[in-house]
């Protein structure tokens, strides 16, 4: 058994059964991707694809569990990597983030601008999504940690860091007559208006889900959107209330729109950052986490130790 045949069954499900295109990504050729198949194959004695004629179509039922253990021997060899990676004398290499808009937007930029200018030479990348994604990425290996609320903290695979606390408000135009209410918004209330929030702020496992739902209300969602920016302009042009993360707003860039706090009809959320507890954890992610979290390097320390408990 090779390690090129396992990047070559990974290749092949990644790329949708499409051995061309796994080829293409290997840098190599489809015969030769097809005969490491074949290869492997012919060593454990089972059939890892479904096939019509030549063409794969999925994996069999027992190629499924190799598939799996595929998964987890490649995470494991890219930790090998990252061991001799942080311990050579380059410091060059690839650090990729999964977060959301709302934390890459308005948390991020300045921990990612002392980040790049403390390590030049590493390569950042951002991918953005929703909550779920985020978790999907950071359990896949796709990305390095990923910072976001609820759903990562949710995995038992991956290992997370409170960073902070923070809740919602509601976003209107300057004229709108919430504005001039005195008494705090009801949820009976918020629902008679159209709302435009984020496209996962109601999925079962949200606290804005859970409060309508504990309350017996269906709220009014005329738009969702990942991007707060978004959620703002249609909210300018009159179109609902935004119902957004309090970070999104700032008093003086959002001046031409009101903001209401809805902190008494939400519990508070808690941005996690998470990273899968099988991660090697080198110098430069290990500063970051320091400087996102406001931690000090022993707590870190004793974090990294204890992900190993949970």
């Amino acid at each position: 058994m090779k390690l090129q045949q396992l990047k070559c069954i990974y290749e092949i499900v990644n790329s949708e059964f499409n051995v061309s295109r796994a080829a293409e990504n290997l840098h190599t050729s489809q015969p030769g991707v097809s005969k490491q198949v074949q290869l492997l194959e012919d060593e454990i004695k089972i059939k890892i694809f479904s096939r019509n004629g030549k063409r794969l179509v999925g994996l069999t039922e027992p190629g499924k569990h190799v598939y799996e253990a595929v998964k987890e021997i490649l995470k494991k060899v890219k930790n090998i990597k990252h061991v001799s990676d942080n311990y050579s004398k380059s410091n060059k290499a690839t650090f990729t983030i999964a977060t959301t808009h709302t934390q890459a937007r308005y948390k991020l930029p300045k921990v990612v601008e002392w980040f790049m200018k403390k390590y030049p030479d590493i390569k950042l990348n951002i991918h953005q999504g929703n909550p779920l994604q985020v978790t999907q990425q950071v359990e896949s290996g796709e990305a390095d940690i990923g910072i976001a609320t609820e759903s990562i903290g949710l995995n038992d695979k991956i290992f997370s860091i409170p960073c902070y606390n923070w809740n919602r408000i509601l976003i209107t135009p300057k004229n709108h007559e919430l504005t001039s209410q005195i008494e705090p918004i009801s949820l009976q209330e918020l629902s008679k208006h159209p709302v435009i929030t984020y496209d996962y702020a109601f999925t079962g496992s949200t606290g804005v889900s859970k409060a309508f739902k504990q309350a017996h209300i269906s709220p009014n969602i005329v738009l969702t959107a990942i991007d707060a920016d978004v959620i703002k302009t249609y909210v300018k042009l009159n179109l609902g209330i935004g119902l957004v993360a309090e970070m999104a707003y700032d008093i003086n860039k959002d001046s031409d729109l009101s903001e209401i706090d809805v902190s008494h009809l939400f519990p508070v959320s808690t941005t996690l950052l998470g990273f899968r507890k099988d991660l090697f954890v080198r110098t430069f992610v290990f500063d970051f986490i320091q400087k996102f979290t406001g931690l000090s390097p022993e707590a870190i320390s004793k974090k990294l130790k204890d992900r190993y408990e949970v």
